[in-house]
């Protein structure tokens, strides 16, 4: 049966963005920009010397800018240098070769600098709307470590490729607590293990969606929380795995922040790239392995083809639980050894990766909880879950496939244990995953809970049920889970 609960005041949050989302190198050139077109509207004791600082700043900053790489969001702060310069530059070159000046009147001046104030003006308004992603420091009390394996398993054949002998890899990042590292250790980049790689995975992502890969310049540039490789804590005891499936195209660094505050917290994070459906996947021989996962346009045919995207994927998450418990027991070297805690594990994901954690729970007893972020459950129904799930949804809209909570709600009606269905306003899809971060803030793309705070509601709500699912921790959770929106529980019925 289900049981309705109210939503409680949960504060919707307008976020104040502060600074540009700019470098102070970028800063300076925008601030000399702007200073060599006012210049001219300074007292004409103060003209030159305006002039000629704002110039040194500009020409300084855009010359180590060139050396150190100039994002496209400079672009247009630099063309409107570029106009104002000749006309800032010239009174004081024809005052020192004794050359009679000549100022435009004001009237004629006025339009031109407007016009360069705006050109330069866009530079910032589009740094922020496509900014470098700065990732929300984790609250727990552990430093955050990551490592990269990539494991194949030899008793599945890889069905998107011809070859008989090809056996299905994947490639997983793990977060986990580790030690404090120094001051100033090297974080992690954000899409990769390297720079190269994690221009490539960008590249792919833009494709993915149709966008230039110019527009997205920003996210290979982004440095995460974590350090690679980085000492596994010494304390903590055992920590509980979650296991996690991006969205159909998506890498395993899409949800990067919400993995960070998890680790942070005492769990194992242990997300996927599925080759052949995430956008990029680089393999450690170099070889870098694209989607071959595409929408037909035919909505039975899609159906189809997802329901067996979803099944492939559900068959990797759990063939990645068995390589963990593997390299719990130490039958893999790694120093997380003895470490993991495979007997509390969570199947999470996003999108169509929420839908193989829903199945990857059907088929895998190993399963003692499940997080779908706002996936749509492809493929059967059956058997029923067995595990608490957490479903988590954006806010229901005339353009909501209508077949999307109906499908949800049977799957958490026939589990045999309690299921929650949290419907966040203000989300949208890509709400939960990092997309915020970096994504112009446009409602109907990333909602309209901010930057930040869209991590922190889903850090919150499923660090609360995880809590409360894998270690047990004393708390009313429908109440917590309810402080962030509308909330219905679904509890087994007795005649099950």
């Amino acid at each position: 049966m289900c049981r309705r609960v109210p939503r409680a005041e949960y504060g919707r949050v307008t976020e104040t963005i502060v600074g540009l989302h700019m470098s102070l190198l970028e800063t300076l050139v925008l601030l000399g920009a702007v200073a060599l077109v006012v210049a001219r509207w300074f007292p004409s004791a103060a003209r030159p010397r305006v002039t000629i600082a704002a110039g040194a700043v500009f020409v300084l900053s855009a010359i180590v800018l060139s050396v150190v790489g100039i994002r496209w969001q400079l672009l247009p702060v630099l063309a409107g240098s570029a106009v104002a310069l000749p006309f800032a530059l010239s009174p004081l070159l024809r005052r020192r070769t004794g050359w009679p000046t000549w100022r435009a009147r004001w009237w004629l001046a006025l339009p031109g600098s407007v016009a360069c104030v705006g050109l330069i003006a866009t530079g910032p308004v589009a740094a922020w709307a496509f900014p470098v992603p700065v990732f929300p420091e984790p609250s727990g009390r552990f430093a955050v470590g990551t490592r990269v394996v990539q494991w194949t398993d030899p008793r599945r054949p890889e069905t998107f490729t011809a070859d008989p002998h090809d056996r299905r890899t994947v490639v997983v990042q793990l977060w986990y607590p580790a030690q404090k590292s120094p001051t100033g250790a090297q974080r992690a980049e954000y899409l990769g293990r390297t720079e190269h790689e994690a221009q490539t995975v960008s590249d792919a992502l833009a494709r993915a969606v149709g966008l230039p890969g110019f527009l997205l310049d920003g996210i290979p540039r982004a440095h995460t929380h974590a350090v690679f490789n980085a000492p596994v804590a010494g304390r903590g005891g055992r920590f509980p795995v979650v296991l996690f499936s991006p969205g159909s195209g998506g890498v395993r660094t899409q949800n990067t922040a919400w993995a960070e505050e998890l680790a942070s917290q005492g769990y194992l994070v242990a997300a996927l790239n599925h080759p052949y459906d995430s956008a990029a996947v680089v393999l450690t021989d170099g070889r870098t392995i694209h989607t071959k996962s595409a929408s037909t346009g035919n909505r039975d045919k899609d159906n189809k083809l997802a329901a067996d995207w979803t099944a492939v994927r559900a068959a990797d998450l759990g063939f990645v639980l068995t390589q963990l418990n593997r390299l719990g027991r130490g039958e893999i070297a790694s120093p997380l050894t003895g470490r993991l805690d495979t007997g509390r594990v969570a199947a999470t994901g996003h999108s169509m990766g929420g839908a193989a954690a829903l199945q990857a729970a059907r088929q895998d007893h190993r399963i003692d909880a499940v997080i779908d972020l706002d996936g749509y459950p492809h493929g059967r129904a059956s058997p029923s879950l067995h595990q608490p799930t957490l479903a988590l949804t954006q806010a229901i809209t005339p353009a909501t496939d209508p077949q999307y909570i109906p499908r949800l709600t049977k799957a958490l009606e026939l589990n045999t244990a309690t299921g929650y269905r949290l419907t966040i306003p203000g989300a949208a899809h890509l709400t939960f995953m990092d997309g915020p971060l970096y994504l112009p803030p446009v409602p109907s793309i990333v909602g309209s809970l901010g930057r930040t705070q869209s991590t922190r509601v889903v850090a919150a709500t499923t660090l609360a049920f995880l809590d409360t699912t894998l270690r047990h921790k004393p708390g009313d959770l429908p109440s917590t889970l309810s402080t962030y929106g509308d909330l219905s529980v679904y509890h087994p019925s007795d005649s099950r």
